[in-house]
């Protein structure tokens, strides 16, 4: 049993491990309603868009926090600006802006004049978190699933319909915002542990990986954050014995999980189609 308890003998591993479950908690919660609403393009362009405001607050000793939602706020901007033009597609001009603002970031994050550790914000270093990271995710998990468990009959119902969901009274451009507002602070906590490229894998996988097991929403939230915790802790013991970087290897295990269910789902419903043409 040693190679199991051998890791957590570690302070760093210790708060990694307690990081890894914060944020499976918010994400598999929220990341449900990012695939149930098809924002999954969406989260990744948050992500990306955020990345020059994370830069430059690493570069003049700023929160990271802070810098990240100034990028937010000057990536929304852009993108609504850019989806006015006239004979431009919106999707274009989000893909636009999102990879001029990514190249951005990259370009100060890989300049020579950059000090060390920049690199990290695009890979994440969830062995190096503070106990403000910390505390940013306990918030984070206590918050979001708080707010969604109260809007859960709205959320239902706009995803079912919006057209129904107008007519009971409910106003879908408030919910569509709250969604975003969510996905922008969880990317904003989470980015810090597991880096820009990153991220979107812990909101995305756990919840695509739940879906093929179950419809329900109750259930299929259930699952995902077990998905994005299990796979959070089998990650870091990956890292902890193999050398691998932690974010990365917690990423690997999501789309994994993710690849094998689809497969075995996949299995499934052949057999099940092959047995009621032979039956």
């Amino acid at each position: 049993m040693a190679w199991l308890t051998d890791p957590w003998s570690e302070a760093i591993v210790q708060r990694a491990f307690l990081e890894v479950a914060l944020l499976g908690i918010a994400g598999g919660a929220l990341g449900c309603w990012i695939v149930l609403y098809s924002l999954s393009y969406s989260a990744e362009s948050l992500a990306h868009g955020l990345f020059p405001g994370l830069v430059v607050a690493a570069l003049i000793g700023a929160p990271l926090l802070l810098g990240g939602a100034v990028g937010i706020a000057v990536a929304a901007g852009a993108v609504a600006i850019v989806g006015r033009l006239p004979g431009l597609d919106r999707d274009v001009g989000v893909a636009v802006v999102v990879t001029t603002l990514f190249g951005l970031g990259v370009l100060l994050a890989l300049s020579p004049d950059s000090p060390p550790g920049v690199q990290s914000l695009l890979f994440g270093d969830i062995l190096g978190l503070s106990t403000g990271d910390l505390v940013a995710s306990a918030v984070l998990a206590v918050v979001v699933p708080s707010v969604l468990w109260l809007l859960h009959e709205r959320l239902l119902a706009v995803g079912f319909d919006r057209s129904t969901a107008r007519g009971l009274g409910i106003r879908t451009a408030w919910v569509d915002a709250l969604v975003m507002l969510l996905i922008a602070a969880a990317i904003l906590v989470a980015v810090q542990g597991l880096g820009n490229l990153l991220v979107v894998a812990l909101l995305v996988a756990p919840a695509a990986t739940a879906r093929l097991v179950t419809r329900r929403a109750g259930p299929m939230i259930a699952v995902a954050a077990g998905v994005a915790i299990a796979a959070g802790v089998a990650g870091l013991y990956l890292s902890y014995y193999a050398g691998t970087a932690a974010g990365a290897s917690i990423a690997a295990l999501l789309v994994g999980a993710y690849l094998v269910t689809g497969a075995a789902a996949g299995i499934r419903t052949i057999g099940t189609r092959r047995a009621a043409t032979i039956g």
